[in-house]
């Protein structure tokens, strides 16, 4: 069972403290963990919502902001003119107000769509949405062998909710000799990539280039969402679809996927992996 929770307020915690009976073998016993918050977020452009996800409690405006980014509706954050998150009682409302021709051109889609609703590519408008082509992504990432492993063993110890749970997703973006510019947290994994999207999005500089870290799956939607960013590599300790490597292929990134501390498979771009460094060449 659940410890009573207050009702949605300004502060929604990200993690509430569940009361498990826990059986180890023949013997059961009270036992304390803590588990994410999951909450219906609204997604809200102008008055009227895009969607609605279930997702945690935390770094909402940069969820906003970065949905906004890799679905599409905007193109800059500029086109946001302001954000305003509002907890209720049924869960939370992210609101966003865009500029003029931003503002026509998700008039147009919300009229097209027939449904939005929490996750991946629910709610879009057609099959060309779902399908769409990625942007190409630049050029100037270089991979070593140990810089994939480097960034896969610092992971861990910034994922403050999945340490506290083991039971959220993360993306983090890294580039070699920088290490991590953000680690964003969530139990849906594109929501998890959307806030870090807002992230870099609401950074004073712009990232360099780098590579999209995940510890989940890569499917198609993953990797159009990291393009739309610029992401020029995803490195993944999951395997991609074939859908996926596809479209990684289109963007032009790199595609690093089942990446585990016994090794890795890079299935698109492997000009970017610097092999004359790895350990033993």
């Amino acid at each position: 069972m659940l410890r009573e929770a207050d009702p949605p307020g300004p502060d929604i915690p990200a993690a509430v403290r569940a009361q498990p009976l826990r059986f180890r073998g023949p013997t059961a016993a009270a036992a304390a963990r803590d588990v994410p918050e999951e909450t219906a977020v609204a997604l809200v452009h102008d008055a009227a919502t895009t969607a609605v996800m279930m997702a945690t409690p935390s770094d909402l405006a940069e969820f906003g902001l970065g949905f906004s980014l890799t679905e599409g509706i905007i193109a800059a954050p500029s086109e946001i003119r302001d954000i305003d998150v509002a907890p209720g009682p049924d869960g939370v409302e992210v609101r966003m107000w865009l500029s003029p021709r931003s503002s026509a051109a998700a008039a147009a889609r919300r009229r097209r769509q027939a449904g939005p609703t929490g996750c991946g590519l629910c709610g879009v408008d057609s099959l060309a949405h779902a399908l769409r082509a990625p942007p190409v992504v630049g050029r100037g990432l270089t991979l070593r062998p140990q810089d994939i492993h480097a960034a896969l063993a610092a992971l861990p110890q910034l994922q403050t909710l999945g340490d506290l749970t083991r039971a959220v997703h993360a993306a983090g973006w890294w580039s070699p000799g920088g290490g991590y510019l953000a680690v964003r947290e969530d139990v849906g994994r594109h929501n998890a990539l959307d806030k870090l999207a807002g992230a870099l999005a609401m950074a004073e500089t712009p990232a360099p280039p780098g590579a999209v870290v995940l510890t989940s799956r890569v499917s198609v939607e993953m990797v159009q969402k990291a393009a739309m960013i610029g992401a020029q590599a995803i490195i993944a300790v999951s395997a991609p679809t074939a859908l996926a490597i596809r479209t990684a292929e289109a963007a032009g990134m790199t595609l690093v996927a089942v990446a585990r501390r016994d090794g890795f498979e890079v299935f698109t771009g492997q000009d970017r992996i610097d092999q004359g460094s790895a350990p033993g060449a």
